[in-house]
């Protein structure tokens, strides 16, 4: 191969998946302390408690009001 052929910034051939699984992991995978998960816990739950008081929107509930009354008659015909 010359020069020309050459790919800019390639310094080696690209590895392939069976290459890569060979390889050992250098760095253990990151934990989370008991004070960063509870504390991931609380923000979490505030988060989503916020979002269930809100409640359902009217015009999702008229929707879901409808498909009910149209699905209660389609049970009769089954």
């Amino acid at each position: 191969m010359n020069d020309r052929e050459k790919t800019v910034g390639q310094s080696k051939p690209m590895e392939t998946p069976a290459a890569r699984s060979n390889k050992k992991p250098e760095a253990k995978p990151a934990k989370l302390g008991r004070e960063v998960q509870a504390r991931l816990g609380q923000q979490l739950r505030a988060m989503y408690d916020d979002v269930l008081n809100q409640g359902v929107p009217d015009r999702f509930a008229d929707l879901i009001k409808r498909i009910d009354s149209n699905g209660s008659g389609n049970k009769d015909r089954q």
